[in-house]
């Protein structure tokens, strides 16, 4: 899957505009949006007017036509049972497609309806059943088209039969391609790029973007922007879509600055934008930016108070100003209207957390886990959740899938550390605060545990260690409680090894904090001592030397501090 992108833009775009003719035709909104934007950001692009008009219009009337436009404006009309009874006896592959999508979207909307916002069992959609079993009897006779095996994916997935949905997916993809709804839900079945480079997906184009997005789902961040920047380079430096999840892939990778300032230009370009606001809303809560999610949760409500994005916003705003009753309310509004709405899941779980309601943490982030198994914040929620509800196995295990998930995040690497520290698994502790200190300590801690934890087994070299590179790497950031402890560890080692002028560097440290001011002073007069007894010996040594010229150089003593041995060249490496 790694070659080389290759396609010619002129057919791309002739492709674009069929495919949002045939998507718009059969009521899937979003992925003609989708594609609609994908051709405006080609709108240079210029194309053969008269023989794409004859191509898309001329060619699409059918002997069912006026049952089509009767069943497409009821199905407008979101009266989707109606809708399905007129087209229920149709086979032009367009009006068949309308009518099963009626009764799947019928089913679904009544299930909504019908359900609470946090229910203790789910209610079920009792007609997808009968929807899938029709749906496969026409799928063995190989009746069809790509629209319909979309959605006989779609009712597979959704009842939990994974391996045939992804199937079933893949098959769709090939025989419509153009359809990008097609290809996300595809996206939720590939758990790890193993799965993804063993997929059988079409020589196709629209391989490259479903590719890139899967890079940015499995924190293939790096991967996937540049494949985003490889696409741009091929004519679609202008699509809205790119660079949002380019937005999104830069936040993953901890770069909250350039990714605000990514969102602004979109917002800038694109006023009345809301795709992809939740992801900006939670760049601005991270970042306490209280004027900013203000202004964004203002614009969201004036453009559409009604839309999942601007509840996730609204709810981000309330729990920036502490008001998580109506943070909690506007996450609710949003999974009424969307169930499987992975934000407000993640987000409703933060507030519970806020709110010490345990039980409905724990509810908020299965749910979010159920929706999307990749959603490393939800597993990393519920091991905060079982390490407050002092059950320590069960926080190792959803931080070890946290971990999985993010394996270059140290935050992940630490709360897994902290939690085998509280099961005295001390080896396993060690090797995750190292491993997070060596792919970059997001909270500057790592170091601290590290040479604690070897502080508390007696294991002063590399408790020695640890603390000389917390000193000399986080001097400016770290609490001056540690920054105390540390230097005063570091004093006692080197004095202890008669490394006096060590012991002497950071005594002196030490006299800059309340703390340790008194022992520091105390501490510098017996490393006086030491030295005036060290220099009465190297007088002795020379008078013997001068005295007995025997004495070979090399078997003079050394006390040059420049040659000690410094725990900076130790290693504090966990041993297996």
């Amino acid at each position: 899957m790694d070659e080389s992108i290759k396609f010619d833009i002129k057919e791309v775009r002739t492709d674009i505009m069929r495919a949002i003719k045939e998507c718009s035709q059969r009521g899937l909104l979003h992925s003609a949006k989708w594609l609609a934007e994908l051709s405006y950001s080609l709108k240079d692009v210029k194309l053969n007017v008269h023989d794409i008009t004859a191509d898309l219009y001329l060619a699409d009337v059918c002997e069912e036509e006026d049952t089509y436009i009767l069943a497409k404006c009821y199905f407008d009309s979101k009266e989707y049972d109606r809708a399905a009874y007129f087209t229920e006896n149709c086979k032009t592959p367009k009006v068949r497609f309308l009518h099963i999508y009626s009764r799947y979207l019928s089913g679904e909307t009544k299930k909504i309806h019908e359900a609470p916002v946090l229910p203790p069992n789910p209610v079920k959609n009792d007609s997808l059943k009968l929807l899938c079993s029709d749906l496969r009897k026409d799928h063995i006779a190989d009746k069809l088209d790509g629209f319909e095996l979309y959605l006989f994916g779609v009712t597979l997935k959704k009842l939990h039969l994974a391996r045939e949905a992804m199937d079933v997916l893949v098959e769709a993809i090939h025989k419509q391609p153009m359809h990008w709804g097609s290809w996300l839900e595809l996206v939720s079945l590939i758990t790890d790029k193993e799965k993804l480079e063993n997929l059988c997906l079409p020589n196709h184009w629209m391989k490259h973007f479903f590719i890139a997005h899967m890079h940015i789902e499995l924190q293939l961040t790096d991967e996937g922007i540049a494949l985003f920047y490889e696409l741009q380079s091929m004519g679609f430096q202008k699509s809205g879509y790119i660079r949002a999840q380019t937005a999104m892939a830069i936040h993953y990778r901890r770069d909250a600055d350039n990714a605000i300032e990514t969102f602004k230009r979109i917002i800038k370009e694109d006023p009345y934008c809301l795709d992809n606001m939740d992801t900006y809303s939670n760049l601005l809560y991270v970042r306490e930016m209280r004027v900013e999610l203000a202004n964004l949760a203002h614009r969201a409500t004036e453009i559409d108070k009604y839309r999942l994005e601007t509840c996730c916003i609204v709810g981000n705003y309330y729990s920036l100003r502490g008001d998580h009753q109506k943070a909690v309310l506007y996450f609710h509004r949003a999974l009424k209207m969307n169930p499987r709405y992975l934000s407000a899941w993640t987000l409703l779980g933060h507030e519970f957390m806020e709110m010490k309601n345990t039980n409905g943490a724990i509810h908020s982030y299965r749910q979010a886990i159920e929706v999307n198994r990749r959603d490393y914040r939800a597993w990393y929620g519920l091991g905060q959740t079982y390490e407050i509800l002092k059950m320590p196995f069960y926080a190792i295990y959803y931080y070890k899938q946290a971990q999985l998930l993010r394996p270059y995040d140290s935050r992940m690497v630490l709360a897994l550390g902290e939690a085998y520290e509280k099961q005295d698994k001390i080896q396993d502790s060690l090797k995750c605060y190292y491993k997070a200190w060596s792919i970059g300590d997001i909270e500057g801690v790592a170091l601290l545990k590290l040479a604690t934890l070897y502080e508390k087994l007696g294991v002063h070299i590399s408790a020695a260690a640890a603390y000389t590179d917390f000193v000399r790497e986080e001097s400016s950031n770290a609490d001056r409680t540690d920054l105390s402890h540390a230097y005063k560890y570091l004093t006692q080692y080197h004095l202890n090894r008669e490394e006096l002028y060590l012991a002497n560097y950071y005594a002196q440290k030490c006299l800059q904090f309340d703390e340790t001011k008194e022992e520091a002073k105390a501490l510098l007069r017996t490393i006086a001592q030491k030295r005036v007894k060290v220099e009465e010996t190297s007088m002795v040594i020379e008078d013997m030397n001068e005295t007995d010229p025997v004495i070979e150089q090399g078997e003079r003593a050394d006390t040059t501090p420049g040659n000690q041995l410094s725990p900076m060249n130790l290693s504090f490496m966990p041993t297996s």
